[in-house]
């Protein structure tokens, strides 16, 4: 993608989290609204027990995961390297594009049920403000079963996004229908 590419899409962005959105809801005590996180995304450390699961088989455990928290999506959790069981994967010829963070790679899970195409994700050479996720994996919980302090996470909607939501978050979440336009 050509730099000017890359600015267009950034400016694009009409909701930057500055000011919550009239059709945004209200978090309650211990909520977050995703309309408070920032764009560009903020990287935050996360030191709860993060797991993921590919069928029955535990496919990464951590306490050391980085939220990915943007404007109006629900946080991506990234996982280091070392907190998964990378024989269970295999390089996919996937590739994506994000204006944040640079090109994305894909890896394929083996799990109990069978592969699991693209489930994973990473930055291998990610833009200079995104260098904190660089090789650290993410996973699509609607591929994936995927729990923070051992509670299940849901999908976010739009097949794209990868964001876990748990019940400390409110939306409405970019990916769900009427949403295209934010």
């Amino acid at each position: 993608m050509q730099r000017h590419d890359i600015e267009r899409a950034r400016n694009a962005w009409i909701y930057r989290g500055q000011k919550r959105p009239a059709f945004a809801l209200t978090p309650g005590p211990g909520q977050e609204s995703v309309w408070d996180y920032p764009r560009p995304p903020a990287y935050v450390p996360d030191p709860r027990v993060v797991e993921i699961y590919a069928g029955d088989w535990r496919l990464a455990h951590t306490d050391r995961a980085i939220r990915v928290l943007e404007t109006g999506s629900p946080p991506t959790f990234y996982l280091p390297p070392e907190a998964l069981d990378l024989t269970m994967t295999r390089p996919s010829s996937q590739r994506s594009f994000c204006e944040w963070k640079g090109e994305a790679e894909y890896l394929d899970v083996l799990g109990s049920d069978g592969l699991i195409p693209n489930a994973l994700w990473r930055y291998p050479k990610p833009d200079a403000a995104a260098k904190v996720i660089a090789d650290w994996l993410a996973a699509y919980p609607d591929r994936l079963r995927c729990f923070v302090d051992g509670k299940p996470v849901r999908a976010q909607a739009g097949g794209y996004y990868g964001g876990w939501i748990t019940n400390a978050l409110v939306g409405p979440f970019k990916g769900e229908a009427g949403t295209a336009h934010w």
